[in-house]
């Protein structure tokens, strides 16, 4: 393969394949660590179940602060002793493991693993979420990051940077042609 002259004032760049391919890299790994990052928190609900962020310690060290929680929907009669769900508890949601399902009452009697004695008062039926399926420690600080206003900014963003780095890459390789 020969070298064609180039024309006057024009040199050959230097680093044309690799600093292309670099940025490509880069964006690319961006873009799927926001994606990555978002699965958590997408594919629960894609299946019907819901995601929690845990902020007590009441389950600890079952489901330690911090932790994601997948609930998903039950019947209410179905619910065994030793099954943790979640309820809604006037503005916010609680996980706590059921000591006794009162059906004939319709109301469970809940205790977290860390208190020392069962909750006050029982949770009424409908006040029923779900049952906790399973939980993932730290990710419920994912949850809360990627589910606030600001949060979304920023994956956006980083998500646009990621794109940006893509553009680069291809406007370097058509100008090293």
């Amino acid at each position: 393969m020969q070298n064609k002259p180039l024309p006057s004032g024009q040199r050959k760049a230097k680093g044309g394949k690799v600093i292309p391919a670099l940025c490509n890299v880069v964006g690319t790994l961006i873009i799927l660590s926001v994606i990555v990052t978002c699965l958590p928190t997408v594919v629960p609900r894609l299946i019907g179940w819901e995601v929690y962020n845990i902020v007590s310690g009441s389950m600890a060290p079952e489901i330690p602060v911090g932790s994601l929680i997948c609930v998903k929907p039950v019947q209410a009669d179905t619910v065994k002793e030793g099954d943790v769900i979640a309820f809604q508890s006037e503005d916010s949601v609680i996980a706590h493991r059921v000591t006794k399902n009162k059906v004939v009452e319709g109301k469970f009697t809940t205790k977290g693993d860390a208190n020392e004695k069962e909750d006050m008062n029982d949770v009424p039926y409908h006040a029923l979420i779900g049952e906790v399926s399973f939980h993932c420690p730290f990710l419920g600080d994912l949850l809360w990051i990627y589910t606030s206003t600001a949060g979304k900014v920023y994956a956006i963003c980083f998500a646009a940077c990621g794109a940006m780095f893509n553009i680069l890459a291809g406007r370097l390789r058509e100008r090293a042609r």
